[in-house]
């Protein structure tokens, strides 16, 4: 008789410091997987907790709640599968990231973190000690090795396992989303199981944490290295795979094949499940933005649209004497496209407030940015006062590559709790808006449909703080900023370098001055959903005050 092992894959969204929320939700997968006849129901990494909990999990009385947690659960495990879970362990020896195998009301096993990540977005080197390379775990049929996360990523765990008996490895994740990293996953684990010969599970849960997003797009290898079954991306789901064990070892049974999306709607729907968990696990139902009439703004009006019901959405256009018709109109019409409300309020009579007040002390002077801040900073006092008055988090519209020359007012447009775009330069702005209006998705909250005017897409770029004024003024065009920004952020080039690809030296050379000035500013911001491998924030740690600049 041939031996099958059924294995649950919960592929859930978490919410970090929510332990008994989050235990009710391993529980309802594990009666789902009892339903239908599991062995083992699997949940991600550090899920009680949920992930990331940076310094939390430094607070004795935090990890003393969670593992009074875990003891709570496991006591409920009775008469059914074990259930798999990540959370903390803390005894004499150290302080450990965990993975709890519970059966029959008890601990059955515990495996500890081995390799612990302390590079992009990680810095588990100052929140756990380093466990021992675990034993394999035997549950019915099946003895299967459980390297967490990072410990997939190293060689020496699976051979381990592998060399103690493991006939499968099941991988439990906490991997943060940024664009291709499905390909990533896989390349690391292909690599295992040609190492090992083992079939390989590859569970990530889903959901966002401050600016950090979980794609889930779990996965299981046969021990060729071939994608059996996929989960889709971005999406809660609970999946009962089989596993049968014939003369070559086991291997699993094919299961559900979820299309994985491509780069522009998995940055889109990180946005929006970004926005959404940000503002749904904060306790904020609605957001409020300024809709100026410009491509940021209605990109960011269309993303919380779709993340939390046009309805949700409360746009408001601040104009000055400076605010073209135009703009009026573009602003108008994506907001009825959205089906948002749209309240206009003037900043004419301030800003003449303002300035008369002033007047005394800037005597003598000529007109310049001083006077285009005091108009952004208004409509940042009118559009906190909306979002206090009313409850609404206020958003943020600055795109990656204004955040990063610090083309923006600091207490003005830089106002606001959360930024959609952060991470999303400007020439992918209109990539995304144009992607956004061809494509509708069932998970969208807002219409079908243009979401952002074609008309707000095609003209050119403004922060309409004086007359006839343009961004490329003081900006290079958008394709040749991102280009060289991209270069600087991401790739960490010289000016040399990015001189050589043809770009005009001093040209780099004043985009990477306002880079390093404007570290002050982003030190300030709002946070936003990581989508590359340098987001600012974890990604890229620069100082303030830095003096150094690239001169060779």
């Amino acid at each position: 008789m041939t031996d099958r092992f059924r294995l649950t894959l919960a592929q859930l969204n978490a919410t970090v410091g929510a332990l008994d929320a989050n235990a009710e939700k391993a529980f309802a997968a594990w009666e789902a997987g009892r339903a239908a006849g599991a062995a083992l129901v699997m949940l991600p990494e550090m899920f009680l907790t949920g992930y990331q909990t940076q310094d939390l999990v430094l607070k004795p009385a935090f990890v003393r709640d969670a593992m009074a947690a875990m003891a709570a659960l496991a006591a409920r495990i009775e008469d059914g599968p074990a259930l798999g879970i990540g959370g903390p362990w803390w005894d004499e020896t150290g302080s450990y990231n965990a993975y709890w195998i519970l059966k029959d009301g008890q601990v059955a096993a515990q495996v500890l973190k081995h390799h612990l990540p302390h590079d992009d977005v990680f810095d588990e080197m100052r929140l756990f000690d380093s466990g021992p390379i675990g034993a394999p775990v035997t549950l019915g049929p099946l003895c299967f090795g459980l390297p967490v996360c990072e410990d997939a990523w190293h060689a020496d765990v699976a051979a381990a396992l592998a060399g103690a008996g493991a006939e499968m490895l099941f991988v439990p994740n906490g991997s943060p989303y940024r664009r291709q990293k499905l390909d990533l996953r896989l390349n690391v684990t292909r690599a295992r199981v040609a190492e090992t010969g083992l079939p390989l599970v590859y569970l990530n849960m889903i959901g966002g944490q401050d600016d950090q997003l979980f794609d889930g797009a779990s996965f299981v290898l046969d021990a060729k290295g071939d994608v059996v079954a996929q989960l889709p991306a971005f999406e809660e789901a609970i999946e009962h795979l089989d596993f049968e064990k014939g003369a070559q070892g086991w291997a699993p049974c094919p299961g559900p094949m979820a299309p994985q999306p491509g780069d522009i709607e998995q940055d889109y729907r990180a946005m929006v499940l970004g926005l959404a968990d940000y503002l749904g696990k904060s306790g904020f139902k609605k957001a409020v933005l300024g809709l100026s009439g410009g491509v940021d703004s209605a990109l960011v009006a269309a993303i919380a649209a779709d993340a939390l019901g046009a309805e949700n959405v409360l746009c408001v256009m601040l104009p000055s004497r400076y605010t073209s018709q135009a703009s009026l109109e573009d602003a108008a019409a994506a907001a009825t496209g959205l089906g948002c409300k749209l309240d206009t309020v003037s900043i004419e009579e301030s800003r003449h407030a303002v300035e008369g007040a002033l007047a005394h002390v800037l005597a003598g002077t000529n007109p310049d940015v001083t006077e285009e801040n005091i108009q952004s900073r208004l409509r940042g006092v009118m559009l906190m006062a909306i979002s206090n008055k009313f409850g609404g988090m206020l958003l943020t519209t600055g795109n990656k590559s204004e955040v990063a020359v610090g083309y923006c007012t600091i207490y003005g447009d830089m106002a606001g709790g959360y930024n959609p775009l952060k991470d999303l330069y400007k020439t992918r702005v209109f990539e995304t808006c144009r992607w956004r209006n061809e494509n509708h998705r069932a998970w969208m909250k807002g219409p079908a449909g243009v979401a952002v005017p074609v008309s707000i897409i095609e003209k050119p770029p403004s922060a309409e703080l004086r007359d006839n004024q343009k961004d490329e003024d003081s900006l290079p065009p958008y394709e040749v900023l991102d280009a060289i920004l991209e270069r600087l952020v991401e790739e960490d080039q010289s000016i040399d370098e990015i001189t050589a690809a043809g770009f005009d030296r001093a040209t780099v050379q004043r985009i990477e001055h306002l880079l390093y000035i404007s570290e002050w500013k982003r030190f300030q911001s709002a946070p936003g959903p990581r989508l590359t491998t340098r987001a600012f924030w974890l990604d890229r740690r620069y100082p303030m005050v830095n003096r150094w600049r690239d001169r060779t």
